[in-house]
């Protein structure tokens, strides 16, 4: 972990108590922030303040703090430094707005048909028309003895799952030896938002900008691609997010998105639509091939609805009846939530947990993988269990100690879509494959924004009709209820 230095608290009300402030300005940024922010609260507990350079940042973490901060009567959604420099590429699409600017509050209402349960069933087909690529790219890899590549084919699946099912557009990722431009230019400025805020005062970023706005410039150009591919196919059906966004109106005063803020909507949903939740399959894969038990459970759900079928054709039904596999996505969510901090802004001056004074308008971070791990979890909060998401464990459990998706009316709008994809494409996979874990794998997160396991590769050998009466005996229950 990068030196530390606990520097003198400025001087506080009486009746507030003094949070650590610790100074990491000596060992200069570090590549995996999120990671040296869950070691800091390790440290010096679940409210302190970091400082790098002229950057200071109040990071929370423990229960009773998050549910003061999900008060919307109290605190909003917060425009983080680092969110700040993103909107230098998503400008005021629906992530990155500020509450008070007019197209969040428009585009939120335009959109959020988007994605009622009537949409899921809408992209269910391009969703497994996707997973079909995924599933021909491993077939192939099991025929040659290769292993999978799992987060750059995750990055893959769930870029052409957003661009088809929210666009009508093909990036045919797949067809491609090497990821998508797209995707390359997008996590050099992810890592570049993400970076800038360490910068050292004084130092020279010249050529960092130039290749970010080369790379800023790249993303609109595809997306201006997108957009002109719909406009001129004259398809002016608004069954999807583009169509949405070119032709529906407000419900309340009839207006539409303008062409600048559409480009954003693109360009956010083209980002948040697919590196979060290939991050979250990937993390998923990874904690199935080091618990064989959860493994089977979940290959015994699938084989249940599926029997020995070698390609089935899932129906939308189908996806809701996966329920221990969603309780994996979940408690993977849980260890590892692919956005790993979300902030909040003080709507008046106030005290946060009756020690920690806030001025209006100050921002607080929180840090959602330490959250997820505070001890309201039990005593193994490190542990991978999807037990902790059945139906009768959330009910006992506050609302607030879970939150991978963010909170209050800017959560994320994309949940359902991500999680319907996900638990199909997993549950997929799984009804197929035997994961061999051939390199031994020891976990590394990789941070560009978003959480990624780094250099995770899996070995497959196809599933045989042995092998799930195997697996039925050994796990004669089903496994919702195992």
């Amino acid at each position: 972990m990068t030196d530390t230095i606990l520097i003198p608290t400025p001087a506080r009300p009486a009746a507030a108590e003094t949070v650590p402030v610790v100074d990491i300005s000596a060992g200069g940024p570090t590549a995996t922030p999120i990671q040296q922010a869950m070691d800091l609260t390790r440290a010096h507990g679940p409210a302190f303040r970091r400082r790098l350079h002229e950057h200071q940042v109040l990071f929370v973490s423990s229960l009773d703090l998050v549910t003061e901060l999900a008060d919307e009567t109290r605190f909003a959604k917060g425009i983080s430094k680092v969110l700040d420099h993103v909107r230098e590429f998503a400008g005021d699409g629906l992530f990155t707005a500020y509450n008070d600017e007019p197209n969040w509050a428009k585009a939120h209402d335009i959109l959020m048909p988007a994605f009622a349960l009537g949409s899921m069933r809408t992209y269910h087909p391009a969703m497994l028309r996707v997973a079909r690529r995924v599933i021909e790219s491993w077939d192939r890899r099991a025929a040659e003895g290769t292993a999978a590549d799992v987060a750059d084919d995750m990055t893959r699946m769930t870029l052409d799952t957003i661009g088809l099912a929210g666009f009508g557009f093909d990036f045919d990722s797949f067809g491609r030896a090497t990821p998508h431009p797209f995707v390359e230019a997008m996590v050099r400025c992810l890592e570049w938002s993400m970076k800038r805020i360490g910068r050292a005062p004084g130092a020279d970023h010249t050529e960092a900008d130039r290749e970010f706005e080369r790379d800023s410039a790249y993303l609109a150009s595809v997306v201006d691609e997108v957009i002109a591919a719909r406009t001129e196919s004259g398809d002016t059906s608004v069954d999807d997010l583009l169509g949405l966004m070119l032709g529906a109106r407000h419900p309340g005063d009839g207006t539409t998105l303008d062409a600048a803020n559409i480009r954003n909507q693109v360009i956010t949903f083209l980002i948040a639509g697919h590196e979060t939740t290939s991050g979250t399959l990937s993390f998923a894969l990874y904690h199935l091939l080091k618990d064989p038990t959860a493994l089977r459970l979940v290959q015994r759900e699938a084989d249940e609805l599926w029997g020995d079928t070698p390609d089935p054709e899932p129906s939308f039904e189908d996806i809701g009846k996966l329920r221990f596999t969603r309780q994996v996505l979940s408690e993977t969510l849980r260890l590892w939530p692919t956005a790993a901090a979300f902030t909040r802004q003080a709507r008046e001056d106030t005290l946060l947990g009756g020690r920690v004074p806030l001025a209006a308008g100050d921002l607080v971070t929180v840090l959602t993988p330490m959250l997820h791990r505070d001890p309201a979890w039990g005593d193994n909060p490190e542990l991978f269990d999807p037990a902790r998401f059945t139906p009768e464990a959330e009910a006992a459990r506050s609302p607030h100690a879970y939150k991978p998706f963010g909170t209050g009316e800017r959560a994320c709008i994309g949940r359902q879509f991500a999680l319907h994809e996900a638990t199909m494409l997993l549950a997929l996979l799984a009804h197929r494959y035997r994961f061999v874990d051939a390199d031994d794998y020891r976990l590394r997160i990789k941070e560009t924004l978003t959480l990624k396991p780094e250099g995770f590769t899996l070995s497959l050998v196809p599933r045989t009709p042995a092998d799930r009466a195997l697996n039925r005996l050994a796990f004669p229950g089903t496994a919702a209820t195992a």
